[in-house]
């Protein structure tokens, strides 16, 4: 797994060992980062985290921060060595090692937003988390930003975010919504 373009295009990404983490893979990255196309100085959320993979590429194609926000340890582990590795400073790519909600209620309780944000939960728990996540991610969007899903075609993560545009990449549902 690589950074796919930017600064850090051709960077290897360290993955989290074992099955209960699944990286975006690289054609998924490339196709979603080619649609967003300008990520130039945006304040970027990657809830679920994982890698770290998204928010990385984020950075690499001149995002201003990314806040990353994972708790699985193994996960972690990878995330920090990949940010680590790549020599990204803390002001720039910080981690938050809580809970997706908790991490939430904080960002609003510090009236913090995003322009860009990534959610990518374990697919086995996307359809059943649309709602809260939803509910949750509202508050900390700033006008114009862009909230990406990804899930499983067959159980996909459907947020109360307006109509979204919907691509598909084998069995991974990729869902990016616009924000007025």
């Amino acid at each position: 797994m690589r950074v796919i373009a930017g600064r850090l295009g051709g960077r290897p990404l360290r993955a989290p060992a074992g099955a209960g983490t699944r990286p975006t893979a690289s054609r998924v990255r490339e196709a979603l980062f080619s649609i967003l196309g300008d990520v130039e100085d945006v304040r970027a959320l990657d809830l679920f985290a994982g890698s770290g993979a998204l928010g990385i590429e984020a950075l690499s194609r001149g995002a201003a921060s990314v806040v990353f926000v994972e708790r699985a340890p193994r996960a972690l582990a990878a995330l920090r060595a990949n940010l680590e590795a790549l020599g990204l400073p803390d002001a720039q790519a910080e981690v938050r090692p809580v809970d997706v909600l908790a991490a939430l209620r904080s960002a609003r309780g510090a009236r913090e937003t995003y322009d860009l944000v990534f959610i990518d939960p374990p697919y086995r728990e996307a359809a059943g988390r649309a709602s809260e996540l939803g509910r949750a991610v509202a508050p900390v969007l700033a006008p114009a930003a862009r909230v990406i899903t990804e899930s499983d075609r067959r159980s996909p993560l459907r947020l109360e975010l307006g109509d979204g545009d919907e691509r598909r990449y084998g069995d991974t549902l990729i869902t990016i919504h616009h924000l007025p």
